[in-house]
Order: C-alpha cells, then sequence, then structure tokens
C-alpha cells in the first residue's frame, strides 16, 4: 500500500483532497493545518513546491516527478496504448494508481480489464437531469468490495461530504474551483474536513 492509498484508506472518516492551483506551497501548509488527507497538483512543478511546505501524500495527472499517485482517465487509456502501459507499470512499482471513470460502462470495463485499486468517479461533466453526488451514488454500489473510491464532486457543503462518507466513499477531490471562489482557503477547506 503506498502512501496515498494508506493516506485515504486509513483517516478519520472520509478524506479531502484539495486540488491547488496557485500559489501552490502556501497553500499546502494551509491544506495539512486545514485536515487535508493529501492534496492534489496538475504539474512537476508544483509536486516539489508542495513537497518542501507538506508531508502529505500527492496526487498529479499521469505520471509526473515525485507523486505519490497518478491519476489517469480512463478514456485516455483507452485511446492511448502507450498510457495504459505507463499505468500497468506503475502500479507493478508500487505507486498509488488513480483511475478515473465516469459512467456504468467505463467502470465496468475498468473492473475487467485493468482492475484498479483506487477509483475516481468523476462528476466533472454532469449529465443533464443528474443532482450533484447522483453518478458517485449510482456507481458506487457497482465499486467491489476492497477498493477506495474517490468523489471528484462539486462539493460546496459539509452535508454532502457527510452523505459521501455515509454511502461510503473513501475520499474527496475537491475542485479548485470551489477552493478559489472561497474568500478564505483554510476556513472552508476545514469546514469540509469538520475541523
Amino acid at each position: 500500500m503506498g502512501r496515498f492509498s494508506q493516506a485515504i484508506s486509513e483517516g478519520d472518516g472520509i478524506s479531502i483532497i484539495p486540488m491547488l492551483e496557485g500559489d501552490v506551497a502556501e497553500l499546502a501548509a494551509l491544506a495539512e493545518e486545514a485536515g487535508a488527507e493529501a492534496i492534489a497538483v496538475w504539474s512537476a512543478d508544483d509536486i516539489e513546491r508542495a513537497r518542501a511546505e507538506t508531508a502529505l501524500p500527492i496526487l498529479a495527472r499521469g505520471s509526473k516527478g515525485s507523486a505519490d499517485a497518478c491519476l489517469f482517465a480512463f478514456r485516455e487509456l483507452l485511446d492511448h496504448g502507450e498510457a495504459e502501459e505507463l499505468y500497468l507499470s506503475l502500479a507493478r512499482e508500487g505507486i498509488d494508481c488513480v483511475l478515473e471513470v465516469s459512467n456504468d460502462e467505463e467502470l465496468e470495463e475498468a473492473l475487467e480489464r485493468i482492475d484498479p485499486e483506487i477509483i475516481l468517479i468523476s462528476e466533472r461533466e454532469p449529465d443533464e437531469g443528474l443532482e450533484e453526488l447522483e453518478r458517485t451514488l449510482d456507481l458506487l454500489p457497482d465499486v467491489p468490495a476492497g477498493k477506495l473510491v474517490i468523489s471528484e464532486a462539486h462539493i460546496v457543503a459539509r452535508e454532502q461530504v457527510v452523505a459521501l462518507e455515509r454511502a461510503g466513499v473513501d475520499a474527496i477531490l475537491v475542485g479548485g474551483d470551489f477552493l478559489r471562489s472561497s474568500p478564505d482557503f483554510a476556513s472552508a477547506l476545514a469546514e469540509l474536513t469538520g475541523r
């Protein structure tokens, strides 16, 4: 078990993973103080900036530098054979690999083809007529026991966090849009973590 999966599986309750944008070093330190179990960044430079300020595990898209976990979209793996090879290679090396799915077909095929240990259910592109959290709650029963589940839902209130925790979600990837719109990053994050 890698640092990232250990942090979100052994944390107290559901884990909050903020997506850091802007002054990543400062935000990484604030995220740790506010109760985040891990952080997410997109660039290799941001990984190093964050590492200088926090001991929290770092999730990055694709294979980025010294990240503790790498996020791959299932659609990308299907479209690019080399991405699937990279995913499988990193997983064999013990790097936590997170596989993003956004519908039941992707989830079913991902489980058959790759059998990921960590699944991220994305709600970034909501289907028309679906309510907030509905995709996560609909797909969750189809995830086999023993897998870690992260929801990338549009979270704006602690009640949503509690609802996902009760449903069995292990962590929430909180987008930068919510945290950017709040005048106080640390307070907004602390509210979500329950601190």
